[in-house]
């Protein structure tokens, strides 16, 4: 996710540097057909360019709106990831000083067991939605489980969710530890962990419908290919060689639609981590930061900066 408030230019022309070169050449190939070479049977009225330029931006801002729509709920999804990881550590850890002191070392053992599992998922749960390789597997997740788990879990084919079934069963064998209400508690919890990876798989394997992205770029490039056409006449009645203005107005004019369609696009499928993505990782280190300091731990990793303003 860019989280810097000005967007560097550098970023701005790896974007576009291709659709500005292609712009300018189509633009001024057309002024050449228009003014040198006499072709004015190509120029079009331009109130039919403004007419299609006004539907194109009511069906771009659909679909931007639609793919916003789209990141603003994978980030809450992961907001409440966040809360509830913090949640179930304070239920876990509502047996410890000064409710209770007659807690075994085994007791403590247990408790911190349930919060590293915690740690697990969310991080096994970053990978299954990046479809990452298993070698991510060793840095983000096997520390914190056990060697013979974490080897059962890496070949299963969605390790979040028999994270949170070993969960369910851990609770299950924690003799003496819960009493009944804060069993029960613990499991809504993990009902609730269910549901917010339920949600952030829905966004992940069900993509942008393909008919309303495809017929946005299609819409957009008709639209930028008849605009110079429209500008032409109109530009040629301001006096005689003003039709070369059609060149920069109308490369601005396509430059600033085609951005638009573009960060609709890149808005679609907020889990590919891209730079304009949830910052799963990032949410995964504030998560093991303060659940480690609930349980008193004091080495722990340092918080995750921006690389070139974009945190992953």
């Amino acid at each position: 996710m860019y989280v810097q408030k000005h967007i560097h230019w550098r970023v701005i022309w790896g974007y576009s540097w291709k659709d500005l070169l292609i712009f300018i050449v189509y633009d001024l190939t057309l002024a050449i057909l228009h003014g040198p070479l006499g072709m004015t049977w190509l120029d079009i009225p331009w109130q039919l360019v403004s007419i299609l330029g006004v539907a194109v931006s009511f069906y771009v801002g659909f679909k931007n709106s639609s793919s916003y729509n789209r990141f603003n709920e994978a980030r809450q999804l992961w907001g409440g990831i966040v809360n509830r990881s913090r949640n179930w550590t304070m239920l876990v850890l509502a047996n410890t000083q000064p409710a209770r002191t007659d807690l075994t070392p085994e007791q403590v053992s247990y408790q911190r067991q349930l919060v590293y599992r915690q740690l697990a998922w969310v991080n096994a749960l970053c990978l299954h939605l990046r479809r990452q390789t298993k070698e991510q597997w060793n840095q983000a997740v096997a520390p914190f489980l056990d060697p013979a788990e974490s080897d059962y879990l890496r070949i299963t084919v969605n390790p979040p969710a028999q994270l949170l079934l070993r969960q369910s069963q851990a609770l299950q064998e924690a003799d003496g530890l819960f009493d009944d209400l804060q069993r029960h508690a613990l499991v809504e919890d993990l009902r609730e962990l269910t549901n917010l990876q339920g949600g952030s798989e829905r966004i992940k394997n069900t993509p942008f419908p393909r008919q309303y992205a495809f017929s946005s770029v299609v819409f957009v490039w008709i639209f930028i290919a008849l605009l110079p056409l429209g500008l032409l006449a109109e530009f040629e009645k301001m006096g005689h060689g003003h039709y070369w203005f059609t060149v920069p107005f109308s490369v601005l004019v396509s430059w600033v639609f085609v951005t638009i369609e573009l960060v609709g696009h890149i808005s679609e499928d907020p889990f590919e981590n891209r730079m304009n993505d949830v910052p799963m990782t990032t949410l995964c280190r504030s998560i093991e930061i303060d659940l480690r300091q609930m349980l008193g731990e004091t080495a722990l990793p340092q918080p995750i900066q921006p690389v070139n303003g974009v945190l992953y």
